[in-house]
C-alpha cells in the first residue's frame, strides 16, 4: 500500500508540474475574487474602521473591575491612570485571536527601581502578560523588563522611551486551542511591536504568566483584556482591538 501510495503521489505531482509548465499567459494565475474588504486605517490618533474602541479618553464604559465592580482608576486629560490598590481592570467584552493597540506612559513618581519602576502589564485572555515597565534607564531581570512576555521571552531589543513619554504597543495574539478533554492541541503565539519596533517575533506562548513557578496550560475560552494595577500610577490611552 505504501508503494502504491507513493507511486500515485508521484504521478499526481508529475501531472501538476506538467500542467503548470504549460501556463504561458500571466492572466491565468490572476485571482480576482474574493474582492478584499476595504478598511479605513485611521491615523496615528484614531482606530481603524473595523476596530472595537476600548478606550478613547472619554469614559471607562468598556471596562470593569473584577466581579463587575465600579472602576477606581483616575480618568483625566484623555488618559486613565492606575490608582494604587484599586485593582486590575478588565474589558467587559471577551476576545480570542486579535490585534491590540494601546498607548502607555511611565510616571515620574516611582517608588523604586527595577520592578518598582512604573510596573503594570497587559494580559491577553486574562492569562498571558506583556510586561509594562520603566526600562529606559532602570535595570531588572531581562524576562521581566518592558516588552517581555513575562517570565517567558526576553524582548529582542529595548525600545523603551523615557518616563512621561507616551509609548505604543501593537500586539498580534493567536490564542491557544484546547480539545474537549482540556488538552492543548495548538499553542498560542504573540507578536509585539514596541514604539514601532519588533520586539517579540511570533513567539510560542509556554502557558500562563506566573510570578512564581512554571507556566500552566489550563483549558479556557475567550477572555478579557486586563490592565494591571501593580501599585504604580501608569497611564493608558487610545486602546482599540481588532478580532482576527
Amino acid at each position: 500500500m505504501k508503494l502504491q501510495f507513493c507511486i500515485t503521489i508521484f504521478f499526481v505531482l508529475s501531472f501538476s508540474l506538467s500542467v503548470f509548465s504549460q501556463i504561458k499567459d500571466p492572466k491565468m494565475t490572476e485571482v480576482w475574487e474574493p474582492v478584499v474588504r476595504k478598511v479605513d486605517p485611521g491615523n496615528i490618533n484614531t482606530a481603524p474602521s473595523d476596530a472595537t474602541v476600548l478606550f478613547d479618553g472619554k469614559n471607562l464604559d468598556a471596562w470593569q473591575h473584577f466581579r463587575g465592580e465600579p472602576i477606581g482608576w483616575k480618568l483625566e486629560d484623555g488618559a486613565m491612570t492606575v490608582v494604587k490598590g484599586k485593582g486590575n481592570i478588565y474589558s467587559k467584552r471577551k476576545f480570542g485571536d486579535c490585534q491590540l493597540h494601546l498607548e502607555f506612559r511611565i510616571p515620574n513618581e516611582v517608588e523604586g527601581e527595577g520592578q518598582d519602576n512604573g510596573n503594570s502589564g497587559v494580559f491577553l485572555q486574562e492569562k498571558y502578560e506583556v510586561q509594562v515597565l520603566g526600562s529606559h534607564d532602570s535595570e531588572t531581570y531581562s524576562n521581566g523588563q518592558c516588552g517581555a512576555i513575562y517570565k517567558q521571552y526576553i524582548p529582542l531589543v529595548n525600545a523603551s522611551r523615557p518616563k512621561m513619554a507616551w509609548q505604543t504597543y501593537d500586539i498580534i495574539f493567536k490564542a491557544p486551542v484546547f480539545n474537549e478533554d482540556g488538552i492543548r492541541v495548538s499553542p498560542g503565539y504573540l507578536t509585539v511591536l514596541h514604539n514601532g519596533v519588533l520586539i517579540q517575533n511570533h513567539v510560542q506562548i509556554q502557558g500562563t504568566s506566573e510570578y512564581i513557578g512554571m507556566p500552566k496550560n489550563i483549558k479556557h475560552e475567550k477572555g478579557a483584556i486586563v490592565l494591571q494595577d501593580h501599585g504604580n500610577p501608569v497611564s493608558y490611552r487610545n486602546i482599540w482591538i481588532r478580532e482576527l
